[in-house]
């Protein structure tokens, strides 16, 4: 086992794609003298050449037109979106480019493109540089939506995606990238968990308490928090938005009886308002209450000074489940 930043281990699971596969092509705006603004792509450049590592123009809508072209002809292309909120001047190409061509193509086309997306809060960046644009892609069929926690998980998943003859949205907590953790870089890919199954990271009785990306350490620190109080949390990473591995969700539904959701997104058409009414219409004679969201405000991403306010943490999803426990709320002082 080696201990890696989150950062690093997307680096050498970038790196071990593009050593197993000459049609691995990495494009995306500084990604290769600098190794990008995050360095996920750092000395990649240098080892793979210019031809495989590219460093694009400024343009997200030519940069995924390009991919697609790549696809086209055969290759394997990974695009670096810098930040989240960048994404946007590529949506057409991606919604009605790459999720359809498998589909308008009779599945003569592959669209084996991986799009790499910096995404979420807690860095104290300026405008569009801490947006969740998650749901957008999760609402379109034919692209696979995916989010990496921790090291381990984004090492394997970033190879995974890449290997995919689907298109991927490959999601990254950036406010996570320089966090530690143990990665077994000799494990067999073949071996490894696949990336559309979600991963109970902390086993419990009570509550089911599901999210994703960022706050899956939130969670798993209210677990321990809970557990103080006599609540049993069991804590679920998504892993994958689109499919939601809603096996895994039932099972654990239908032993606690209640649900908390949590995602920094706002909560109008979020991710949680569709795992919520699934879950509701699987699981409806186990529910002992209604599931409970925790999730950003519906508002435009605010000022880096305010974003704590916005921002999912402890206490707002202990809130949560004092709410699906029919506690009293202890953010307003009212009773669930």
């Amino acid at each position: 086992m080696t201990t890696l930043t989150l950062g690093k281990a997307l680096n050498r699971g970038l790196r071990n794609a593009l050593a197993a596969d000459d049609r691995v092509v990495l494009m995306g705006e500084d990604i290769g003298t600098l190794g990008g603004v995050f360095r996920i792509t750092d000395g990649l450049q240098a080892e793979f050449g210019r031809e495989r590592v590219v460093d694009s123009p400024l343009s997200e809508a030519g940069l995924i037109g390009t991919a697609v072209g790549l696809a086209y002809r055969g290759f394997r292309p990974v695009v670096e979106i810098q930040f989240d909120g960048f994404i946007y001047p590529g949506f057409d190409q991606i919604v009605a480019q790459v999720a359809k061509l498998h589909y308008r193509s009779r599945g003569a086309v592959k669209v084996p493109i991986t799009i790499r997306v910096p995404f979420g809060g807690g860095i104290g960046a300026a405008e569009h540089h801490s947006e969740s644009p998650e749901a957008y892609f999760a609402h379109t069929a034919g692209l696979r939506v995916v989010v990496c926690s921790n090291p381990a998980d984004a090492h394997v998943m970033i190879q995974q995606a890449i290997a995919s003859d689907d298109p991927v949205l490959f999601f990254e907590p950036k406010r996570r990238y320089h966090v530690k953790g143990e990665v077994d870089e000799a494990a067999s890919l073949a071996d490894a968990k696949p990336m559309g199954i979600a991963t109970v990271v902390a086993p419990g009785d009570d509550v089911t308490l599901v999210t994703y990306g960022a706050l899956v350490q939130t969670a798993k620190d209210a677990a321990v928090a809970a557990a103080e109080d006599g609540v049993s949390l069991e804590v679920i990473d998504l892993r994958s938005l689109a499919p939601v591995d809603y096996p895994t969700l039932e099972a654990s539904l239908r032993r606690t009886g209640r649900l908390v959701i949590a995602h920094e997104a706002g909560q109008q058409g979020g991710v949680g308002a569709e795992i919520a009414a699934s879950l509701t219409e699987r699981c409806f004679d186990y529910l002992e209450h209604a599931p409970v969201r925790v999730t950003g405000h519906d508002i435009p991403y605010p000022p880096a000074k305010l974003e704590q306010h916005h921002l999912p943490d402890l206490d707002r999803i202990l809130d949560g489940v004092d709410r699906v426990l029919g506690r009293a709320n202890s953010l307003s002082g009212v009773e669930a």
